[in-house]
């Protein structure tokens, strides 16, 4: 028997994929509730305010990115198996980058930019993608500079899903991957 979602967690996932498509700012209680087709009532039964899904939207984002992680250490042999993986997320969602940005970054620049309380909870999705990066490049003997090549890729990810969003283009995209894998193999080989 496949397992039934709860109203509460169709209102998160409906409020994940808005706040990515159109902003945390941008989309409203009504928005939501009419992607979910319930009404406002029922709506206001799981979370009385839009600040307690945007914490719950977090908490859903915190949760698959720790799976995808742990699934690309349990897939890759090498500590640069495993970094790939990290760049080819870029290819294997170019077509949502190009039209919203990149998930994490959208969400936590735009919690930035409102000074809004749920900005460290946020950033934590972007922490976990750094102390990952860094373990990895840690594994691959790379002790000493192992943060700062994390964050380099974290950098460069995040300037490609600006410009891939920006112009549209998916040739860039492919190329700064491709990029990426020739600099990843000149630090760790």
């Amino acid at each position: 028997m496949p397992f039934e979602k709860t109203t509460r967690e169709h209102i998160v996932e409906s409020a994940d994929v808005l706040f990515y498509q159109r902003g945390f700012e941008h989309t409203s209680f009504a928005d939501i509730a009419n992607k979910v087709k319930i009404s406002r009532g029922n709506f206001y039964h799981h979370f009385k305010t839009k600040d307690e899904i945007l914490e719950a939207v977090i908490e859903l984002r915190l949760h698959r990115t720790q799976e995808m992680l742990n699934m690309w250490e349990a897939d890759g042999q090498t500590p640069a198996e495993r970094i790939s993986k990290f760049f080819h997320m870029l290819i294997m969602n170019q077509a949502k980058i190009k039209l919203y940005g990149c998930p994490v970054g959208t969400l936590c620049t735009e919690l930035a930019k409102m000074n809004h309380a749920s900005k460290a909870h946020a950033n934590k999705l972007m922490s976990l993608f750094r102390t990952w990066l860094s373990k990895q490049f840690a594994a691959a003997g790379c002790k000493k500079e192992s943060d700062e090549l994390a964050m380099h890729i974290l950098a460069r990810s995040q300037g490609i899903a600006t410009l891939a969003n920006t112009f549209h283009d998916e040739k860039f995209i492919k190329n700064e991957v491709r990029q990426m894998e020739e600099w990843l193999q000149s630090k760790i080989s």
